[in-house]
Protein backbone atom coordinates (compact mmCIF):
# COMPACT_ATOMS: atom_id res chain seq x y z
CA UNK A 1 0.00 0.00 0.00
CA UNK A 2 1.50 3.18 -0.86
CA UNK A 3 1.78 6.47 1.50
CA UNK A 4 0.57 9.62 -0.33
CA UNK A 5 3.76 11.23 1.28
CA UNK A 6 6.11 9.15 0.42
CA UNK A 7 5.04 9.20 -3.32
CA UNK A 8 4.63 12.59 -3.36
CA UNK A 9 8.26 12.73 -1.62
CA UNK A 10 9.74 10.62 -4.56
CA UNK A 11 8.85 12.37 -7.73
CA UNK A 12 11.25 14.06 -10.11
CA UNK A 13 11.07 16.52 -12.48
CA UNK A 14 13.57 15.02 -15.26
CA UNK A 15 13.54 14.85 -18.05
CA UNK A 16 12.58 18.31 -17.64
CA UNK A 17 15.10 20.80 -16.19
CA UNK A 18 16.53 19.90 -11.78
CA UNK A 19 17.50 22.14 -10.05
CA UNK A 20 17.57 22.78 -5.90
CA UNK A 21 15.21 25.94 -6.67
CA UNK A 22 12.43 23.50 -8.97
CA UNK A 23 10.46 21.72 -7.68
CA UNK A 24 8.63 18.83 -8.52
CA UNK A 25 5.60 19.05 -6.26
CA UNK A 26 4.18 22.32 -4.89
CA UNK A 27 1.67 23.11 -2.28
CA UNK A 28 -1.16 23.92 -4.80
CA UNK A 29 -1.01 20.04 -5.63
CA UNK A 30 -1.60 19.13 -1.84
CA UNK A 31 -3.92 21.50 -2.02
CA UNK A 32 -6.04 19.93 -4.76
CA UNK A 33 -6.25 16.64 -3.45
CA UNK A 34 -7.24 17.70 0.09
CA UNK A 35 -10.56 19.98 -1.67
CA UNK A 36 -11.57 16.40 -3.10
CA UNK A 37 -15.26 16.57 -0.87
CA UNK A 38 -16.20 13.30 0.41
CA UNK A 39 -19.49 13.29 -1.26
CA UNK A 40 -17.99 12.45 -4.45
CA UNK A 41 -17.99 8.81 -3.15
CA UNK A 42 -14.20 8.62 -3.33
CA UNK A 43 -13.13 4.99 -4.53
CA UNK A 44 -11.85 2.98 -6.99
CA UNK A 45 -15.05 3.61 -8.94
CA UNK A 46 -14.21 7.49 -8.73
CA UNK A 47 -13.91 9.42 -12.03
CA UNK A 48 -10.85 11.35 -12.09
CA UNK A 49 -9.87 13.84 -15.10
CA UNK A 50 -6.38 15.19 -14.95
CA UNK A 51 -5.65 18.40 -16.98
CA UNK A 52 -2.14 20.27 -16.37
CA UNK A 53 -0.24 17.90 -13.93
CA UNK A 54 3.46 19.15 -13.70
CA UNK A 55 5.53 16.01 -12.79
CA UNK A 56 2.32 13.43 -11.41
CA UNK A 57 1.58 15.08 -7.93
CA UNK A 58 -1.76 15.12 -8.85
CA UNK A 59 -2.28 11.83 -11.11
CA UNK A 60 -0.71 9.63 -8.89
CA UNK A 61 -1.97 11.45 -5.42
CA UNK A 62 -5.14 10.82 -6.62
CA UNK A 63 -4.14 6.87 -7.21
CA UNK A 64 -3.04 6.57 -3.91
CA UNK A 65 -4.91 9.02 -1.98
CA UNK A 66 -8.70 7.73 -3.24
CA UNK A 67 -7.68 4.47 -4.96
CA UNK A 68 -8.84 6.12 -8.38
CA UNK A 69 -7.84 3.72 -11.21
CA UNK A 70 -8.51 4.73 -15.12
CA UNK A 71 -7.75 8.69 -14.53
CA UNK A 72 -7.76 10.32 -18.01
CA UNK A 73 -4.66 13.08 -17.88
CA UNK A 74 -4.18 15.52 -20.40
CA UNK A 75 -0.37 17.42 -20.07
CA UNK A 76 0.25 20.26 -22.81
CA UNK A 77 3.82 19.80 -22.42
CA UNK A 78 5.63 16.33 -23.57
CA UNK A 79 8.21 16.80 -20.89
CA UNK A 80 5.71 16.56 -18.33
CA UNK A 81 4.07 13.51 -19.93
CA UNK A 82 7.75 11.84 -19.58
CA UNK A 83 8.44 12.79 -16.09
CA UNK A 84 4.62 11.05 -15.01
CA UNK A 85 5.59 7.87 -16.70
CA UNK A 86 8.68 7.96 -15.13
CA UNK A 87 7.30 8.91 -11.51
CA UNK A 88 4.28 6.39 -12.12
CA UNK A 89 6.75 3.28 -13.15
CA UNK A 90 9.39 4.05 -10.13
CA UNK A 91 6.13 3.30 -8.09
CA UNK A 92 4.59 0.93 -9.95
CA UNK A 93 1.55 2.59 -10.69
CA UNK A 94 1.80 3.14 -14.69
CA UNK A 95 -1.35 0.95 -14.95
CA UNK A 96 -4.19 4.01 -13.19
CA UNK A 97 -3.87 6.35 -16.33
CA UNK A 98 -4.34 7.27 -19.51
CA UNK A 99 -3.18 10.11 -21.66
CA UNK A 100 -5.63 12.13 -23.94
CA UNK A 101 -5.96 15.14 -25.68
CA UNK A 102 -7.70 17.94 -24.43
CA UNK A 103 -10.73 17.19 -26.09
CA UNK A 104 -14.05 15.08 -25.75
CA UNK A 105 -12.23 11.48 -24.63
CA UNK A 106 -10.71 13.23 -21.83
CA UNK A 107 -14.38 14.12 -20.12
CA UNK A 108 -16.92 11.74 -20.91
CA UNK A 109 -17.43 10.00 -17.41
CA UNK A 110 -15.44 12.80 -15.46
CA UNK A 111 -16.90 12.84 -11.55
CA UNK A 112 -14.00 15.75 -10.47
CA UNK A 113 -11.70 17.40 -12.93
CA UNK A 114 -8.35 18.48 -10.84
CA UNK A 115 -6.67 20.93 -12.64
CA UNK A 116 -3.31 23.16 -12.01
CA UNK A 117 -4.36 26.72 -13.10
CA UNK A 118 -1.64 27.96 -15.87
CA UNK A 119 -0.49 31.42 -16.06
CA UNK A 120 -2.26 32.68 -19.65
CA UNK A 121 -5.66 33.34 -19.48
CA UNK A 122 -6.02 32.52 -22.71
CA UNK A 123 -5.00 29.02 -22.18
CA UNK A 124 -7.10 28.12 -19.05
CA UNK A 125 -10.30 30.11 -21.37
CA UNK A 126 -9.67 27.26 -24.06
CA UNK A 127 -9.67 24.33 -21.17
CA UNK A 128 -12.23 25.65 -19.53
CA UNK A 129 -14.51 25.70 -22.74
CA UNK A 130 -13.39 22.39 -23.65
CA UNK A 131 -14.29 20.67 -20.36
CA UNK A 132 -18.00 23.04 -20.35
CA UNK A 133 -18.11 21.30 -23.86
CA UNK A 134 -17.45 17.67 -23.04
CA UNK A 135 -17.55 17.12 -19.17
CA UNK A 136 -21.14 16.15 -17.85
CA UNK A 137 -23.48 17.99 -16.03
CA UNK A 138 -22.64 16.78 -12.76
CA UNK A 139 -18.83 17.35 -12.56
CA UNK A 140 -16.74 19.36 -9.83
CA UNK A 141 -14.01 21.51 -11.30
CA UNK A 142 -11.04 22.04 -9.00
CA UNK A 143 -8.87 24.25 -10.32
CA UNK A 144 -5.85 25.53 -8.49
CA UNK A 145 -2.77 27.58 -8.19
CA UNK A 146 -0.70 30.26 -6.69
CA UNK A 147 -1.88 33.08 -5.06
CA UNK A 148 0.53 35.26 -6.91
CA UNK A 149 -0.45 33.93 -10.64
CA UNK A 150 -3.96 34.08 -9.73
CA UNK A 151 -6.23 37.10 -11.28
CA UNK A 152 -9.83 38.47 -11.22
CA UNK A 153 -10.52 37.52 -15.10
CA UNK A 154 -9.81 34.03 -13.89
CA UNK A 155 -12.52 34.07 -11.91
CA UNK A 156 -14.87 35.89 -14.87
CA UNK A 157 -13.98 33.06 -17.16
CA UNK A 158 -15.09 29.89 -14.59
CA UNK A 159 -18.67 31.84 -14.19
CA UNK A 160 -18.59 32.41 -17.97
CA UNK A 161 -18.37 28.96 -18.61
CA UNK A 162 -20.33 27.24 -15.30
CA UNK A 163 -23.45 28.13 -13.64
CA UNK A 164 -21.70 27.47 -10.04
CA UNK A 165 -18.55 28.83 -8.97
CA UNK A 166 -16.51 29.82 -5.38
CA UNK A 167 -13.11 30.48 -4.49
CA UNK A 168 -11.55 28.37 -1.47
CA UNK A 169 -9.56 29.92 1.37
CA UNK A 170 -5.82 30.17 0.83
CA UNK A 171 -3.34 27.70 2.21
CA UNK A 172 0.44 28.07 1.77
CA UNK A 173 -0.33 31.02 -0.61
CA UNK A 174 -2.22 28.46 -2.85
CA UNK A 175 -6.02 28.88 -3.67
CA UNK A 176 -8.75 26.22 -5.57
CA UNK A 177 -10.99 27.44 -7.66
CA UNK A 178 -14.36 25.71 -7.66
CA UNK A 179 -17.12 25.33 -10.36
CA UNK A 180 -19.97 23.15 -11.15
CA UNK A 181 -23.07 22.36 -13.58
CA UNK A 182 -21.82 23.54 -17.11
CA UNK A 183 -22.69 26.03 -19.32
CA UNK A 184 -23.19 24.48 -22.83
CA UNK A 185 -21.73 27.00 -25.40
CA UNK A 186 -22.35 27.32 -29.33
CA UNK A 187 -18.90 28.12 -29.69
CA UNK A 188 -15.60 28.40 -28.95
CA UNK A 189 -12.71 31.21 -28.48
CA UNK A 190 -9.74 28.62 -29.39
CA UNK A 191 -8.28 27.97 -32.08
CA UNK A 192 -7.90 31.44 -32.87
CA UNK A 193 -6.99 32.46 -36.81
CA UNK A 194 -5.37 36.04 -37.75
CA UNK A 195 -3.51 37.19 -40.61
CA UNK A 196 -0.49 39.28 -40.44
CA UNK A 197 -0.81 41.78 -42.89
CA UNK A 198 3.25 42.88 -42.68
CA UNK A 199 4.86 39.57 -43.42
CA UNK A 200 2.05 37.83 -45.22
CA UNK A 201 1.28 34.54 -42.95
CA UNK A 202 -2.10 33.41 -41.79
CA UNK A 203 -1.59 32.22 -38.25
CA UNK A 204 -3.71 29.55 -36.22
CA UNK A 205 -3.05 29.60 -32.31
CA UNK A 206 -4.32 27.72 -29.69
CA UNK A 207 -5.10 29.17 -26.25
CA UNK A 208 -1.41 27.83 -24.42
CA UNK A 209 0.44 29.08 -27.43
CA UNK A 210 3.28 31.52 -26.57
CA UNK A 211 2.86 34.61 -28.25
CA UNK A 212 -0.96 33.79 -29.57
CA UNK A 213 -1.64 34.99 -32.54
CA UNK A 214 1.06 38.10 -33.12
CA UNK A 215 4.54 37.86 -34.19
CA UNK A 216 6.49 38.55 -30.90
CA UNK A 217 9.16 41.13 -31.69
CA UNK A 218 11.72 39.02 -30.49
CA UNK A 219 11.17 36.42 -33.31
CA UNK A 220 10.25 39.18 -35.53
CA UNK A 221 13.62 41.04 -35.09
CA UNK A 222 15.35 37.30 -35.89
CA UNK A 223 13.64 37.08 -38.79
CA UNK A 224 15.19 40.41 -39.99
CA UNK A 225 17.97 37.98 -40.50
CA UNK A 226 17.03 35.04 -42.33
CA UNK A 227 18.66 36.13 -45.51
CA UNK A 228 22.30 36.01 -43.64
CA UNK A 229 21.24 32.55 -42.38
CA UNK A 230 23.89 29.51 -44.06
CA UNK A 231 21.93 29.76 -47.37
CA UNK A 232 23.33 26.09 -48.29
CA UNK A 233 21.07 24.48 -46.28
CA UNK A 234 18.95 21.63 -47.10
CA UNK A 235 18.02 20.87 -43.69
CA UNK A 236 15.89 23.72 -41.46
CA UNK A 237 14.72 22.80 -37.73
CA UNK A 238 12.08 26.00 -35.70
CA UNK A 239 13.40 24.84 -32.82
CA UNK A 240 10.63 25.31 -29.97
CA UNK A 241 8.35 26.59 -33.15
CA UNK A 242 4.85 27.77 -30.82
CA UNK A 243 2.74 28.40 -34.10
CA UNK A 244 5.09 27.86 -36.35
CA UNK A 245 5.86 31.61 -37.90
CA UNK A 246 9.66 31.11 -38.17
CA UNK A 247 8.80 27.49 -39.91
CA UNK A 248 6.20 28.70 -42.58
CA UNK A 249 8.53 31.92 -43.14
CA UNK A 250 11.76 29.40 -43.65
CA UNK A 251 9.68 27.43 -46.31
CA UNK A 252 8.51 30.12 -48.48
CA UNK A 253 11.77 31.64 -48.61
CA UNK A 254 13.50 28.47 -49.08
CA UNK A 255 11.73 26.13 -51.87
CA UNK A 256 12.98 22.61 -51.69
CA UNK A 257 14.35 22.97 -48.70
CA UNK A 258 13.12 20.19 -45.77
CA UNK A 259 11.76 22.30 -43.05
CA UNK A 260 10.47 21.04 -39.88
CA UNK A 261 9.09 22.52 -36.20
CA UNK A 262 9.60 21.40 -33.13
CA UNK A 263 8.13 21.68 -30.13
CA UNK A 264 7.40 19.77 -26.70
CA UNK A 265 3.96 21.75 -26.24
CA UNK A 266 0.94 19.93 -27.55
CA UNK A 267 -0.78 23.48 -28.20
CA UNK A 268 2.29 24.68 -30.24
CA UNK A 269 2.42 21.51 -32.11
CA UNK A 270 -1.30 21.69 -32.95
CA UNK A 271 -0.62 25.47 -33.69
CA UNK A 272 2.22 25.17 -36.13
CA UNK A 273 0.48 22.21 -38.14
CA UNK A 274 -2.47 24.36 -38.12
CA UNK A 275 -0.75 27.63 -39.50
CA UNK A 276 1.25 25.46 -42.09
CA UNK A 277 -1.77 24.40 -43.60
CA UNK A 278 -3.39 27.89 -43.49
CA UNK A 279 -0.60 29.19 -45.74
CA UNK A 280 -0.50 25.84 -47.98
CA UNK A 281 3.21 25.22 -47.20
CA UNK A 282 5.74 22.18 -46.89
CA UNK A 283 6.57 21.70 -42.48
CA UNK A 284 6.54 18.42 -40.65
CA UNK A 285 5.12 19.33 -37.25
CA UNK A 286 7.09 16.98 -34.71
CA UNK A 287 6.25 17.18 -30.54
CA UNK A 288 9.72 16.79 -29.12
CA UNK A 289 11.11 17.38 -26.42
CA UNK A 290 14.62 19.51 -27.72
CA UNK A 291 14.78 17.22 -30.66
CA UNK A 292 15.36 13.88 -28.90
CA UNK A 293 14.04 11.62 -32.06
CA UNK A 294 16.88 13.50 -34.67
CA UNK A 295 19.44 12.17 -35.24
CA UNK A 296 23.13 13.42 -34.43
CA UNK A 297 24.85 15.50 -37.26
CA UNK A 298 21.59 15.13 -39.38
CA UNK A 299 20.36 19.19 -39.77
CA UNK A 300 22.02 22.23 -41.10
CA UNK A 301 20.22 24.84 -40.02
CA UNK A 302 18.44 25.78 -36.45
CA UNK A 303 16.91 28.98 -35.72
CA UNK A 304 15.42 29.46 -31.95
CA UNK A 305 14.40 32.18 -29.95
CA UNK A 306 14.67 30.10 -26.77
CA UNK A 307 12.34 30.04 -23.34
CA UNK A 308 13.91 32.17 -20.24
CA UNK A 309 11.52 30.40 -17.86
CA UNK A 310 10.54 27.12 -16.33
CA UNK A 311 7.31 27.21 -15.42
CA UNK A 312 7.27 30.51 -13.15
CA UNK A 313 10.68 30.42 -12.32
CA UNK A 314 13.09 32.40 -14.09
CA UNK A 315 15.82 29.82 -14.63
CA UNK A 316 17.85 29.08 -18.11
CA UNK A 317 17.88 25.42 -17.96
CA UNK A 318 15.70 24.86 -20.77
CA UNK A 319 17.52 27.18 -23.00
CA UNK A 320 20.84 25.41 -22.19
CA UNK A 321 19.09 22.34 -22.91
CA UNK A 322 17.86 23.33 -26.50
CA UNK A 323 21.67 24.55 -26.92
CA UNK A 324 23.13 21.03 -26.27
CA UNK A 325 20.29 19.81 -28.39
CA UNK A 326 21.66 22.08 -31.74
CA UNK A 327 24.89 21.04 -31.07
CA UNK A 328 24.24 17.56 -31.13
CA UNK A 329 21.91 17.48 -34.11
CA UNK A 330 24.06 19.91 -36.59
CA UNK A 331 26.21 18.88 -39.24
CA UNK A 332 29.73 20.60 -39.00
CA UNK A 333 29.09 23.62 -40.47
CA UNK A 334 25.55 23.62 -39.63
CA UNK A 335 24.67 26.92 -37.96
CA UNK A 336 22.41 27.71 -34.71
CA UNK A 337 20.79 31.08 -35.28
CA UNK A 338 19.25 32.67 -32.01
CA UNK A 339 17.55 35.64 -30.25
CA UNK A 340 17.60 36.35 -26.82
CA UNK A 341 16.82 38.80 -24.40
CA UNK A 342 20.32 41.16 -24.19
CA UNK A 343 21.11 40.56 -20.53
CA UNK A 344 20.85 37.41 -20.71
CA UNK A 345 24.06 37.49 -22.32
CA UNK A 346 23.97 33.29 -24.02
CA UNK A 347 27.18 33.67 -25.93
CA UNK A 348 29.04 31.61 -23.76
CA UNK A 349 26.71 28.68 -23.03
CA UNK A 350 26.38 28.79 -27.16
CA UNK A 351 29.82 28.51 -27.78
CA UNK A 352 30.02 25.76 -24.89
CA UNK A 353 27.38 23.59 -26.58
CA UNK A 354 27.69 24.28 -30.40
CA UNK A 355 30.85 26.12 -31.33
CA UNK A 356 32.20 29.50 -31.96
CA UNK A 357 29.57 32.35 -31.52
CA UNK A 358 29.07 35.54 -32.97
CA UNK A 359 26.83 38.41 -32.45
CA UNK A 360 25.18 39.30 -35.83
CA UNK A 361 22.66 41.72 -34.48
CA UNK A 362 21.41 44.24 -31.22
CA UNK A 363 18.95 46.51 -30.50
CA UNK A 364 17.67 47.81 -27.51
CA UNK A 365 16.06 44.48 -26.11
CA UNK A 366 17.19 41.65 -28.14
CA UNK A 367 20.85 40.05 -29.31
CA UNK A 368 21.29 38.04 -32.49
CA UNK A 369 24.13 35.25 -32.36
CA UNK A 370 25.32 32.71 -34.83
CA UNK A 371 26.94 29.78 -33.76
CA UNK A 372 28.75 27.54 -35.86
CA UNK A 373 29.80 24.26 -35.51
CA UNK A 374 33.22 23.66 -36.47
Amino acid sequence: MHELESVLAGLRRFPDTEAPNLFAVDPTDRLLLDSVPAALQVGPGMQIAVVGDHYGALTLGAAVQFGATGIRVHQDSSTSEAALARNAAAVGLSEVYGNFSLGEDLLPTADVVLMQLPRSLAELTEVIEVIAAYAPNDVLVLAGGRDKHMFPAMNDIMRKNFETFSAGRGRQKSRVLSAATPIRATSRTYPVTRTLEDIGLTVVAHGAVFAGSTLDIGTRFLLEHERKMKRDAHVVVDLGCGTGIVACMLAREREGVRVLATDRSTAAVDSARATAAANGLAVEVLRDDAMATLEDDSVDLIVCNPPFHEGAAVHTGGAEKLFAAAGRVLRPGGELWTVYNWHLNYRAALAKAVGPTEVRGKNKKFTVTRSTVA
